[in-house]
């Protein structure tokens, strides 16, 4: 009988070589030896997108894209200038791989803390190409429908009222992204969610998220997730868990960047 979803191989041998400095910020970071680095594809400044040199999943080719030259940096810290510059780019990319035929898909990605599964510091984003896959990957437009913090040039910015996994899900759905407009405002609602939460959500306590951007036909997805112990319910049955103050948390985003 055929497994119900995909199931991916994870090299451990070449697992076990890739630096980490998230729980070690001492360890070499390759990211800021950029005259180092190897396959890069091409860049804009300081971002950097590259072939991972690291390629633990079998069967798929990964990459990955170097935010900036500032390690210990972040999304919230970038000038509104740089954070449309690395939006810009990494959707051109993403779509451009997308588009070339030679995968079933791609996904990009970025994980940012010791809960996120990422094992460099360094701001990064990934991408994750799969020439074959079993079946397409279990994605629903439901589960970017949400109580809306603000729509602005055609970009949605909403708490998820049906969540993928649980809890706190913050989405951005722009109705195309071609327009200068729309990657600004993109970039814009990026910033404001990843500062929220990492800066006044959960009295400042999550210091791990994931940002995880699809496309459902013509439509272009992102997804903003804070990063916790995983609900037991989630990973033993797959039950998805709704906070009941989905408002408040709406009206406290709106305070802090929309009625200044």
């Amino acid at each position: 009988m055929a497994i119900p979803y995909n199931i991916i191989d994870f090299d451990m041998q070449i697992g076990r070589q890739k630096p980490e400095t998230i729980r070690h910020p001492d360890n070499y970071c390759p990211f800021c030896h950029t005259d180092e680095l190897t396959d890069i594809i091409a860049t804009d400044g300081p971002i950097i997108l590259l072939r991972n040199k690291y390629n633990v999943l079998s069967g798929t080719e990964q990459f990955v894209l170097i935010e900036t030259d500032a390690c210990q940096s972040d999304m919230p810290d970038y000038t509104p200038e740089h954070m449309q510059r690395l939006i810009r780019f990494g959707l051109h990319h993403w779509q451009k791989m997308l588009h070339s035929g030679k995968y079933d898909d791609v996904v990009f990605f970025k994980n940012y803390g010791p809960l996120s599964g990422g094992t460099i510091r360094h701001p990064h984003m990934q991408l994750v190409a799969f020439p074959h896959l079993a079946q397409p990957l279990t994605v629903y437009p439901e589960e970017f429908a949400g109580e809306i913090i603000a729509n602005e040039n055609g970009v949605e910015f909403n708490i998820s009222t049906n969540p993928r996994i649980g809890f706190w899900e913050l989405n951005i759905i722009p109705s195309e992204i071609e327009s200068t407009e729309a990657i600004h405002t993109i970039a814009k609602f990026l910033q404001i969610g990843t500062e929220y939460l990492t800066r006044h959500f959960h009295k400042g306590q999550v210091h791990s998220y994931n940002i995880f951007f699809y496309q459902l036909k013509n439509q272009v997805y992102a997804k903003i997730l804070p990063r916790f112990a995983t609900p037991p319910l989630y990973i033993g049955y797959g039950v998805h868990v709704r906070p009941t103050n989905i408002k408040e948390a709406t009206q406290e985003i709106r305070r802090l960047y929309f009625h200044k």
